[in-house]
């Protein structure tokens, strides 16, 4: 591999993720619930939570209506050591259910999917 590709590679680093709506008030109440706290930032229509080393924002986006189209495309995935009372918890919020949480599996994973309907995973940390 190139030198110059391997040193720009390097020098990435995911800053934010950020999700479209029109439904704003729902998704932004979603993601508060989510992560356990209000957003850090409400500016513009945008809110915006401080999550590990990134940023993860919902905001109104006139273009996007209705539930997501290919929901599967883009996938975040959210870790945790408690991943049964996470899983409890965020289906709770209201999280729809895609993929069942299967501790019986090496690597455990759900997907569930936000009330836009876009995808997300759950998982332990990987062994």
């Amino acid at each position: 591999m190139d030198i110059l590709i391997v040193n720009l590679m390097i020098m990435l680093k995911l800053s934010s993720i950020m999700i479209g709506t029109m439904q704003i008030e729902v998704m932004a109440k979603f993601y508060e619930e989510l992560f356990g706290k209000a957003a850090d930032m409400v500016e513009s229509g945008w809110h915006g939570w401080s999550v590990d080393n990134s940023y993860f924002m919902v905001g109104e986006h006139s273009d996007m209506a209705g539930n997501s189209k290919d929901a599967g495309r883009i996938m975040f995935n959210f870790e945790t050591n408690e991943i049964k009372a996470e899983f409890d918890r965020i289906v709770a919020l209201g999280a729809k259910v895609i993929k069942k949480l299967d501790e019986s599996e090496e690597n455990v994973i759900a997907t569930l999917a936000d009330p836009d309907g876009n995808y997300f995973q759950l998982m332990a940390p990987w062994k």
